[in-house]
């Protein structure tokens, strides 16, 4: 390995770890404690350091929210192989409301924060919001083909993934703040869930 290789591959591993301590330290403190300074400590380098790798605080946030987007994609790809597409939209809504229990600070850096939305304002690429986009078209294909075998009868692709992401992410964000455990039944999630995107696509028919 020559030495352009190897330096690369080093600093390659350091935004790695960066990365790594600055989602322990936003987990365990909040977005607004988790400080470059406390960050760098978990590195055991200055934080003049994480300023080589990212300019600002919003900008490494938005790489670690990115984390979460590629951990929910790869477990919403998991259901490629359900036949049925809307079992299969069904069971990508429990899977985004069993990642936000189960993720409920990194949930909250993703759709509920405005940090990573900030970092895109300050320097707007041509990707944007690559990770979060990435999601949205796996919802937007799987309703596309329910739209195509008649079981949404919904014209308009983009105002009927809007409604079902909106209506699961108000489902997510009563869940992870415990608004769903004040009720004297015992919710199934599961069912809940499903029951829910069944009782939605029931008032958006045409």
């Amino acid at each position: 390995m020559g030495i352009a290789e190897r330096k690369e591959r080093e600093r390659h591993e350091m935004r790695k770890l960066i990365l790594e301590k600055a989602k322990e330290v936003f987990i365990e403190e909040g977005y607004d404690k988790a400080s470059i300074r406390a960050i760098a400590e978990r590195i055991e380098y200055s934080p003049a350091t994480i300023y080589l790798y990212f300019k600002d605080k919003d900008e490494l946030f938005f790489a670690v929210h990115e984390l979460g987007f590629f951990e929910l994609f790869d477990q919403m790809q998991t259901l490629a192989s359900i036949e049925n597409p809307l079992e299969r939209l069904r069971q990508m809504g429990f899977i985004y409301l069993r990642f936000a229990g189960e993720n409920p600070e990194m949930y909250d850096l993703m759709f509920i924060s405005r940090a990573p939305i900030n970092a895109l304002k300050k320097d707007p690429t041509e990707d944007e919001w690559y990770c979060g986009n990435r999601v949205f078209n796996l919802l937007c294909a799987v309703i596309q083909e329910n739209m195509d075998k008649g079981m949404i009868r919904q014209n308009d692709l983009m105002v009927t993934a809007l409604s079902i992401w909106s209506f699961v992410h108000g489902l997510a964000s009563l869940h992870i703040r415990g608004r769903l455990d004040v009720f004297p039944q015992e919710l199934d999630l599961r069912e809940l869930v499903t029951h829910s995107i069944d009782n939605l696509i029931n008032l958006i028919k045409a």
